[in-house]
């Protein structure tokens, strides 16, 4: 019987994949299979990952003849997954040895749906540890406990799928896959819906992923038509939070967490492709009005000053082109 499955992604990491399979090489147990899903790489890492599947314990080899982005990879690894217990690692990524049988062990005491993780942030030779923003360790907890108060950053906003592990029920209720083709903030939908609909999370202070940023080709560093993906993502989470029964309470805290993250892409406008700048700005215009707009005014009235102003510039041109058509 297969205990824990772990999902890896690739995607033209060739100079990254090796220190990912060693590190799963010194987290190797008789239980544990590693999904390795090349994502259509053109770099040499699918030679890498071939050989790993023979010298790697526990390796599973799947290869995209198309590249779908790393939400559509993670649902292959999630859909061929036979273990009890699933985790995700990125394929630039790497862990501490023995790490997962930690893990493990550690949902395992718990007997919850999902456990959440403290990580390592790697920027070239810089370490620092990021926390998971909950105070409760080693807990069980009802996620949707950990959404609120929307005012403060909260588990919502630490959507790192790797940064944890899940219990197979999860697949079983539909809630562990991404929504297929978001090539960025695909963690964002995942990680609400696991806080409005799991029923018992608890979170742990270990530490054994190391999270490498900066990588070049990474979408985070490439100001491309991929990256406004986000609007798509936020909007799905716009959409199924309305839905809840909860949606007064839990919709503030939505709408300021997407309005923060349309700040962020507009303070940065200037690392995107002009064209991308353009739609950037056209597509956050009307993603803002789409939101429930007396919700929207008392968001951008509790925000600080210079995100708010960005914001609010931008809606009065919404409101100006309306007005003059």
């Amino acid at each position: 019987m297969v205990k824990l499955s772990v999902i890896v992604p690739f995607y033209n990491v060739r100079q990254y994949a090796s220190d990912a399979l060693r590190s799963l090489r010194a987290n190797a147990r008789e239980d544990f299979e590693f999904i390795l899903v090349d994502d259509c790489s053109h770099d040499g890492t699918p030679d890498i990952l071939a050989r790993a599947e023979r010298e790697l314990p526990g390796a599973v080899y799947v290869r995209h003849e198309q590249n779908g982005g790393l939400a559509t990879a993670r649902n292959t690894g999630i859909d061929t997954a036979r273990g009890e217990y699933l985790t995700f690692l990125d394929g630039d990524d790497w862990l501490a040895p023995g790490y997962y049988p930690r893990l493990l062990a550690a949902i395992e005491d718990l007997g919850c749906d999902f456990v959440r993780t403290d990580h390592v942030r790697c920027t070239g030779r810089t370490r620092t540890v990021q926390r998971v923003p909950h105070g409760r360790r080693g807990e069980v907890m009802d996620p949707r406990r950990a959404i609120l108060p929307a005012g403060r950053t909260t588990s919502v906003d630490y959507p790192y799928a790797w940064a944890g592990v899940y219990h197979r029920r999860l697949v079983d209720r539909g809630l562990l896959h991404f929504t297929d083709g978001l090539r960025t903030a695909e963690d964002r939908p995942w990680i609400w819906r696991l806080h409005r609909e799991a029923e018992s999370f608890a979170v742990v202070g270990l530490l054994g992923v190391f999270y490498r940023r900066g990588v070049t080709g990474s979408l985070t560093q490439i100001g491309d038509v991929r990256r406004l993906d986000f609007i798509r993502a936020f909007d799905q989470v716009i959409e199924e939070t309305a839905a809840d029964p909860e949606a007064d309470r839990l919709l503030p805290k939505a709408v300021r967490t997407y309005c923060a993250i349309i700040a962020h892409h507009l303070s940065e406008i200037d690392k995107f492709e002009p064209s991308v700048a353009r739609q950037l700005r056209t597509m956050s215009a009307a993603a803002l009005k789409r939101l429930p707009q007396e919700l929207l005014t008392d968001v951008l009235d509790t925000m600080d000053l210079t995100r708010s102003s960005r914001l609010r510039r931008l809606r009065r041109r919404v409101s100006a082109a309306k007005a003059a058509s």
